[in-house]
């Protein structure tokens, strides 16, 4: 079939970088709603072919394909506020739920599908810079929707993952690579102030270790970019930091010797790791008071 006319409800981030991604690549864009004027206005203006409208349903009139790109816990009220034409489409781009969050379009005869970004996005301009090329998670009720989103995904230059099983398992994966790292890195640019060196110092050291480390993945995968002390079975080491942290930070000795002891397997199966290292890590890390004291 011809491309689809695309309609958007919601303008937030995630909304913007789709219709703006898609529209760059051949898409129309005919409609755009949002509860925010402003938003309603700049995305349509930022269109070639798309009207601001003033109401979810006018975009299901409007549209072939219908996105709705709102917060996960409004996809269904949205959903069930509109009236929905036999053989038109409704797709949600949440990543932890699946095509049954539109079970009242499909219910009116549309055919309902899911095209997810794994990609995050911190701001409107940065989500356009990473889409493309990003992998896009899809489920689709039909096999013509189902090839539609394929489409889509490679036209933004990405590729399509079909996902099935518990999409809360998907989600949880890209939450832990993404948002956890977050988290990992205040946790070690903090342990900067010990040094007597601010957080933000601390970070900008860091981010070249994580960009090599990142590379590494891409370059030779798992377990082989693995590095450092427990890829080398140097315990002695690992006893120092455990000593230091227990000094200067226990409250960070949990995390490190949770990471610690699951990234044992991962040397192991890299090979740098002998039998006796091994145990006397795991004998270390699950201790109670493990690591020299200084």
């Amino acid at each position: 079939m011809d491309r689809p006319r695309l309609g958007f409800i919601g303008a937030g981030v995630v909304g913007t970088a789709l219709a703006k991604g898609l529209a760059r690549v051949g898409y129309p864009v005919v409609a755009v709603a949002s509860r925010s004027a402003e938003r309603r206005r700049a995305l349509a203006d930022a269109l070639p072919k798309a009207d601001g409208v003033d109401t979810p349903q006018e975009v299901v009139d409007a549209a072939d394909l219908v996105f709705l790109t709102v917060p996960d816990d409004a996809v269904a009220a949205v959903a069930t506020s509109v009236a929905w034409h036999r053989g038109s489409h409704a797709v949600h781009c949440s990543g932890a739920a699946s095509v049954d969050l539109l079970e009242p379009a499909r219910a009116q005869g549309a055919a309902v599908g899911v095209f997810h970004p794994l990609q995050t996005f911190a701001s409107a301009s940065q989500a356009e810079k990473n889409l493309r090329g990003s992998p896009f998670g899809i489920e689709a009720s039909s096999g013509e929707l189902l090839a539609i989103l394929r489409g889509m995904a490679e036209s933004l230059g990405g590729t399509p993952l079909v996902v099935s099983g518990d999409k809360a398992v998907y989600h949880a994966s890209a939450v832990v690579a993404s948002n956890y790292l977050v988290a990992l890195l205040d946790v070690a640019s903090g342990l900067w102030k010990a040094l007597g060196l601010s957080q933000e110092e601390g970070l900008r050291a860091l981010l070249p270790l994580v960009r090599g480390t990142i590379e590494n993945l891409e370059s030779v995968g798992l377990p082989d970019a693995l590095t450092g002390p427990i890829a080398r079975g140097d315990v002695g080491t690992i006893e120092r930091h455990l000593a230091a942290l227990r000094e200067v930070a226990p409250d960070v000795l949990p995390v490190y010797k949770e990471l610690a002891r699951r990234t044992i397997p991962i040397a192991r199966a890299k090979g740098g790791l002998s039998d006796e290292a091994a145990s006397r890590l795991s004998a270390i890390l699950h201790s109670a008071d493990g690591g020299k004291r200084r």
